[in-house]
């Protein structure tokens, strides 16, 4: 990996810049993979480790979706400004910026993976393969999910978040630590948590404008913009093959992604034993390998 190129930039979308990361050689004969990090409101961090793909040859762009990280910052703006549309027009313009917008695969990882389905909907001619990481195809399955699994948690946990989500209280450290404990179960099993997936979760507290408008202020109390988002009847408009895949103890449960395997037309999909929602870190080398199997049969 050492002796790879990196660069790093900002491409535009209307008045806002956004950060971007490129590991490798975007002139290789390899599919260059963009990677969408989740959210919304997340940061590229908790998913560098896909940058050791570009260890196969491949390209690996990672990028801050405005909000984020590196990229602008509107703690001014309300739910009118955060959309789907805004962030399908912000990866249009960076693959544009990085002229790879003819020739492309894109992964998503959970709200990325639901922004990758959204731009795979629409056909663009240029994405030749895509993963949908630990996503969703439905928020009303994904909270029904969360619910089954907080059902699992310890009593006290239960009744923690119980009591605070309806006192309005989600700030309270009782919760917090509640909320901490179905993390480590079905976010992160991974205990400490990596510096990279900490930094995350650190960028989304100092700033947490986007996350706590389109989802709420945790993964399974969710409350904001995206409540009601679906693209099970789109998914058979996807023409790009896809690679859809969980872990095992994951907070996307099987119900979240069977919708992909029912109706994208070209699809596979896998399951990582021992991990929860990040096996990209929980089992990297093995979430590496079978990504670029993929990609490698759609060069």
């Amino acid at each position: 990996m050492d002796d790879l190129a990196v660069s790093e930039g900002f491409s535009t979308y209307g008045p806002y810049r956004t950060w971007y990361r490129v590991t490798g050689d975007l002139g290789s004969a390899k599919l260059p993979l963009v990677v969408a990090h989740g959210g919304p409101g997340c940061t590229h961090d908790y998913v560098d480790s896909f940058k050791d793909i570009a260890g196969f040859g491949r390209a690996v762009i990672h990028y801050d979706q405005i909000g984020n990280g590196r990229s602008t910052h509107l703690p001014e703006k309300g739910g009118d400004f955060w959309t789907v549309d805004f962030f399908l027009g912000e990866l249009d313009a960076l693959l544009a910026h990085l002229g790879i917008h003819q020739r492309y695969a894109l992964l998503g990882q959970s709200w990325g993976g639901m922004l990758g389905a959204e731009h795979a909907v629409r056909r663009p001619p240029g994405l030749k393969a895509l993963v949908l990481a630990n996503s969703l195809a439905s928020m009303k399955l994904w909270v029904e999910g969360a619910g089954q699994l907080r059902a699992e948690l310890p009593t006290a946990v239960r009744q923690a978040l119980d009591r605070h989500e309806a006192d309005g209280t989600t700030d309270h450290p009782d919760y917090l630590a509640a909320t901490r404990a179905f993390y480590d179960r079905h976010v992160c099993r991974v205990v400490p948590w990596p510096a990279e997936v900490a930094r995350t979760f650190a960028a989304i507290d100092a700033d947490p404008t986007v996350y706590h408008t389109m989802n709420g202020p945790n993964e399974f109390h969710v409350v904001g913009t995206m409540r009601d988002w679906t693209i099970i009847d789109r998914l058979p408009l996807i023409e790009a093959p896809t690679l859809a895949f969980r872990g095992f103890f994951d907070e996307a449960t099987p119900a979240c992604v069977q919708p992909f395997l029912d109706h994208i037309p070209t699809v596979e999909g896998h399951v990582f034993p021992l991990s929860s929602h990040m096996p990209h870190v929980e089992e990297r080398k093995d979430c590496m390998a079978v990504t670029e199997a993929f990609l490698a049969r759609h060069d």
